[in-house]
C-alpha cells in the first residue's frame, strides 16, 4: 500500500502501562506494526497508570487472578513469563512508580528502552518494578545517574507530569491497555488491536490515511 511518507498530520498514540501483562503479550505485534508505520505517522507513547502507589501486599485473590492472566497470555500468544516472581517477590498492586520511571527516561530519549527493561525485569527476571530499588537499577543499566533518577522518581514534578498524562489519556477512546488511538485533524479515533496479526491495525490506520494522501 503506497501512502505518502510525508503525511504527518496524524499522530498514533500507543497507550500502555509498563507493568501491564497484555502489553507484554502485545509486544511482538506492536514492534511489527510500528516498523511499518514509522514513516507514515508520528508515533507517540502515553502511559495510562494502571494502579496507584501502594505499599500494601497484593491480596491473595488478586495474585491468583493475575497468575491466571499470565497463563492465559502464554497459552494464547506463546509469551514467556517467569512465574518465580510470585514466590521470590512481594507483589504489590502499584504501577505508578514504573510509569514515572518511563516518563523520566523519556526526557533522555530512553522511554522505549526503559519500557522494555521494566518488562524484562518483571516478566523474565522475577524482579519487582513496583520497588524503587529495581527501577533505579534499571536506570543505571541504561546509563542514567541512579541518585538523580531516584530523586526524580519521588519528586512532585514527575508525579504531576504522570497525573497530567493520565488525565490526557482518560479523554481518549481507549479500552484498557494497550490501546491504539489515531489523531486525525484533532479527532481521536480508536484503532482495533490484534495481538496476533499486526496487519489488522495497519489496515485500519491506512484506511484513515488514504483520504489524506489523496488530498495532498
Amino acid at each position: 500500500m503506497n501512502l505518502n511518507p510525508l503525511i504527518k498530520k496524524t499522530i498514533l498514540y500507543y497507550v500502555y502501562d509498563p507493568m501491564c501483562s497484555w502489553c507484554w503479550g502485545y509486544r511482538p505485534a506492536w514492534q511489527a506494526l510500528k516498523q511499518h508505520l514509522e514513516s507514515l505517522v508520528d508515533i507517540q507513547y502515553r502511559v495510562g497508570g494502571l494502579a496507584p502507589d501502594s505499599d500494601l501486599p497484593m491480596p491473595a485473590d488478586m495474585q491468583t487472578f493475575l497468575q491466571g492472566v499470565w497463563h492465559k497470555i502464554n497459552n494464547q500468544l506463546g509469551t514467556q513469563f517467569n512465574h518465580d516472581f510470585w514466590t521470590q517477590c512481594q507483589p504489590r498492586r502499584s504501577t505508578y512508580p514504573a510509569c514515572r520511571a518511563v516518563l523520566i527516561a523519556r526526557e533522555h530519549g530512553l522511554e522505549q528502552a526503559m519500557y522494555l527493561a521494566i518488562q524484562e525485569a518483571y516478566y523474565l527476571n522475577a524482579k519487582n518494578p513496583a520497588d524503587i530499588e529495581t527501577l533505579v537499577e534499571l536506570a543505571q543499566g541504561l546509563g542514567l545517574c541512579g541518585k538523580a533518577f531516584a530523586a526524580q522518581l519521588t519528586s512532585s514534578e514527575v508525579n504531576q507530569q504522570l497525573l497530567d498524562e493520565i488525565a490526557e489519556v482518560r479523554k481518549m477512546p481507549i479500552q484498557g491497555f494497550p490501546s491504539l488511538v489515531l489523531m486525525v485533524d484533532g479527532h481521536h479515533i480508536a484503532i482495533p488491536l490484534d495481538y496476533q496479526h499486526w496487519q489488522t491495525s495497519y489496515q485500519a490506520i491506512a484506511g484513515y490515511l488514504q483520504p489524506i494522501a489523496k488530498s495532498t
